[in-house]
């Protein structure tokens, strides 16, 4: 668990926008990821009732087994996740609330590839990556997530 940590962070200004990394991201509960296409600015949004879009995760490893099993190079950005992760056994987090850096997320879902993303990518994608896409979090307490942070989470569900 003592190498759990953030490898990368993206953010893209609009839905199908290409991602940008940044090194350091401001998370706020009830909006999402500060500069994100899912950023809520007011709290009476439709959207406010998704706790789900608030932040997605994949881990890096994810990206290597498709490269490796699948010939699909997907680089970090192109897997339209937010944060990119080493160590962390994203599946095993669903319901359960863990650190990132400052922030306590709460894993709500798996998420999965779907038709949007193989059609931004490639051929496989959906494939390649089903029950490995990575997790959709919730914001439980805001703070910042910077590239290098440690990623805690308990062995115990």
């Amino acid at each position: 668990m003592t190498d759990a940590r953030v490898e990368a962070i993206y953010v893209a200004n609009e839905l199908s926008g290409s991602m940008h990394a940044v090194h350091s991201v401001r998370a706020v509960s009830g909006h999402g990821l500060e500069g994100d296409r899912y950023w809520q600015a007011e709290t009476s949004s439709p959207k406010k009732g998704a706790p789900d879009r608030e932040v997605t995760l994949i881990e890096v490893e994810a990206l290597e087994a498709i490269h490796r099993e699948d010939g699909i190079g997907l680089g970090p950005g192109e897997s339209r996740r937010n944060i990119i992760t080493r160590g962390v056994p994203l599946n095993h987090l669903v319901n359960r609330e863990f650190r990132v850096g400052e922030v306590v997320l709460r894993g709500i879902r798996l998420c999965e590839p779907c038709k949007h993303l193989e059609s931004l990518t490639q051929k496989g994608v959906i494939k390649g990556l089903m029950h490995r896409g990575g997790l959709r979090a919730q914001i439980m307490r805001d703070g910042s997530v910077n590239v290098g942070d440690p990623v805690e989470f308990s062995e115990a569900g």
